[in-house]
């Protein structure tokens, strides 16, 4: 008998390699404590996936206080290739491979954020939505997987999720090779000045003027402006009653210039003068949109306005050269994109984000940063600093989007695969 099932082992190696390598990383997998899994459709490349369900500690100090389950969406290469941890700012509604994961011929672990999709605990207590707990959820993750990756680890992430990039490192300096931020905010306040300083100066003087004089129009012109909204609302099933439709017009017309930035958008687009009213509110609804102050965005992002209105800072909109033209907000203080939950008050406390750029720039080192120069968030990216083993992009013409090592120079390309060599002993060319 036994031989008879030796047999069909080795058959089965024979015939059904594949379906040998899944089913051994499945016993892995169940071998972890408190990891639920399901299998998933397997990237190409890739030898299988799966989507994971990780039991977190609401207070990793105190396993009393109750836990949730975080979704990973895990894409398994290799035992003993890299393996990457995204970093996720928001939810991660499905799997997908980014480009550092690509490059480098890696496993990947994407990592949706605690409070976001479905890795949200039953009771949103926002004691426990910090920084702190954040990194040691991705702690979690890695000491867990070390049980079945022997490779080298990478820890990247875009936007929010590259600001979690910065602080699990901060955290955790020693819990992977190298950290790769993408287009990452590492804000020292709660109302970002430099954000100010940036949008006063980004562009040619005409362009800034021009974007100013929209600005004007559209708030001029909003009685008859914000009828045409009410019929574009409805057909989008938009429904506003965390800001009024009065409010959250006005918020889009001043969120405006960051957007124009953040995404690189071409000066000679902006209306002007001679531009019918329905093309100036095309123009706005393409470049900010009205979803983006609905109510359902509120709820999406609600974790997001919290953790900036309490730890990471954030931006406001400066009102000066609009005198007279504002009817629903308010002057002073300026108008504050962090739109907390339930309007709830939080105290914001700039401790931590400004002892992490500190210390960021003194022990920052296998770091990668890669920003555009066109980008808003440029403006508070980590600085350059001297004296680290580090790496800084600010690539020409490139935004929020578009800031990626596939669009890099070949110079620039090749300076961060010589560090990736280096650090991570790969051969890339």
């Amino acid at each position: 008998m036994n031989s008879y099932k030796h047999l069909i082992v080795l058959l089965s190696l024979i015939f059904s390699t594949n379906g040998i390598a899944q089913s051994e990383l499945e016993i892995k997998l169940f071998e972890l404590p408190d990891v639920v899994f399901n299998k998933i459709d397997t990237p190409e490349g890739y030898e299988a996936a799966y989507e994971l369900k990780i039991k977190q500690p609401m207070d990793h100090g105190n396993p009393d206080a109750g836990y949730f389950y975080q979704r990973v969406w895990l894409s398994h290469k290799g035992y003993n290739n890299p393996t990457t941890i995204i970093t996720n700012g928001y939810s991660r509604g499905s799997n997908n491979i980014n480009e550092i994961v690509e490059l480098l011929d890696a496993n990947q672990l994407n990592v949706e954020h605690r409070y976001f999709g479905e890795s949200m605990p039953d009771s949103l207590d926002y004691q426990y939505l910090n920084f702190e707990q954040v990194a040691q959820d991705y702690h979690h993750i890695r000491q867990l997987f070390d049980a079945i990756y022997n490779g080298k680890w990478v820890a990247s992430g875009i936007s929010k999720g590259g600001t979690t990039t910065i602080f699990y490192k901060y955290f955790f300096p020693d819990d992977v090779d190298v950290s790769i931020p993408y287009v990452a905010p590492l804000n020292y306040e709660f109302e970002e000045q430099r954000i100010y300083d940036f949008l006063n100066k980004k562009g040619t003087s005409e362009c800034r003027a021009n974007i100013l004089a929209y600005q004007k129009r559209l708030l001029q012109q909003r009685e008859d402006i914000l009828p045409l909204l009410e019929w574009f609302v409805k057909g989008k099933g938009l429904k506003f009653s965390y800001l009024s439709l009065g409010e959250a017009y006005e918020y889009a017309v001043l969120e405006y210039p960051f957007s124009f930035w953040q995404y690189g958008q071409d000066c000679n687009k902006v209306p002007n003068a001679t531009a019918s009213l329905e093309e100036h509110v095309d123009y706005l609804l393409e470049i900010v949109g009205l979803d983006f102050f609905a109510d359902d965005s509120m709820e999406a992002y609600a974790s997001h306005y919290y953790q900036s209105a309490h730890q990471m800072g954030y931006y406001g909109y400066e009102t000066e050269d609009f005198k007279g033209l504002l009817k629903y907000l308010p002057y002073e203080p300026h108008p504050h994109a962090a739109f907390t939950p339930n309007k709830m008050e939080v105290k914001f406390d700039a401790t931590l984000t400004n002892k992490v750029a500190k210390w960021i720039a003194k022990n920052g080192n296998r770091m990668i940063h890669i920003n555009g120069d066109l980008d808003t968030w440029s403006a508070t990216a980590a600085p350059e600093t001297k004296g680290v083993d580090a790496i800084w992009y600010f690539l020409k013409d490139k935004h929020h989007s578009s800031a990626r090592i596939k669009n890099m120079t070949e110079d620039e390309k090749g300076l961060l695969y010589k560090k990736l060599n280096q650090w991570l002993g790969t051969n890339l060319k």
